[in-house]
């Protein structure tokens, strides 16, 4: 699929992240079921995935058809970021057929000793084609990321690092100013709870939304239920 016809599939919309890593309920060591969230997502409208792992992208684009953004979870000693860290996962990704690959493009500590920029520049030249995913933290990062090729940025690491404020909700303040800034689709992403913050969100500029937490994690769904329940 063409960038361009990604970019208005997905404009002002849902996407829905169909997510389980080693650890959590969902994840299944023998075999993927993210491809039943997906289908889920896929009934209920959303026009993209997100996931995490080769073996997730693989399973849900045979299952919905859909395109799907896809990321590997990985901590290598060293890194403090965790999101494709490297190229051998850009690499997998590519061979997967990932319609767009998301990648740490924070300031965080690198084990390989490359800056974030050098690495981004790396991609950019290894894949020209590629359609990439920037996921920052601070405006800063978000713009630099635009300047180094980047197709789009996503808020998702935002609360994430250790030198950005902890939120109970979306960055609404860092998606206004990233898309007040930036000439690419900002995706507004983390911690969207409800459907007004997700249309909130839309409102403050986003291109359009992630949601994964609020609909395909059901211990953090519970466990939200159950901590107001208990603290009332």
């Amino acid at each position: 699929m063409k960038k361009e016809e990604l970019f208005e599939r997905i404009k002002g919309k849902v996407i829905v992240s169909c997510q389980a890593v080693p650890g959590e309920p969902l994840y299944v060591e023998e075999k993927s079921i993210m491809y039943l969230m997906a289908r889920a997502a896929k009934q209920a409208g959303t026009p993209a995935i997100r996931t995490s792992s080769i073996r997730d992208v693989t399973a849900i684009k045979q299952e919905t058809g859909l395109p799907v953004i896809g990321l590997v979870k990985i901590q290598y000693e060293g890194f403090e970021s965790y999101i494709t860290p490297t190229m051998k996962e850009v690499d997998d990704l590519i061979a997967a057929d990932s319609d767009v690959i998301a990648l740490d493009c924070t300031s965080q500590k690198r084990g390989d000793g490359k800056s974030i920029s050098q690495f981004m520049t790396e991609v950019r030249e290894k894949y020209p084609q590629a359609v990439l995913m920037a996921d920052i933290s601070t405006y800063e990062e978000g713009v630099n990321a635009w300047k180094l090729g980047m197709d789009l940025v996503g808020t998702t690491m935002s609360g994430y690092t250790d030198y950005t404020p902890k939120m109970d909700g979306p960055d609404y303040e860092l998606v206004r100013r990233l898309s007040e800034t930036l000439d690419i689709p900002v995706i507004g992403e983390g911690r969207i709870h409800s459907p007004q913050q997700a249309v909130e969100m839309l409102d403050a500029g986003a291109f359009a939304v992630v949601v994964g937490g609020a609909i395909t994690r059901p211990l953090e769904i519970a466990q939200r239920f159950i901590k107001a329940v208990e603290g009332r």
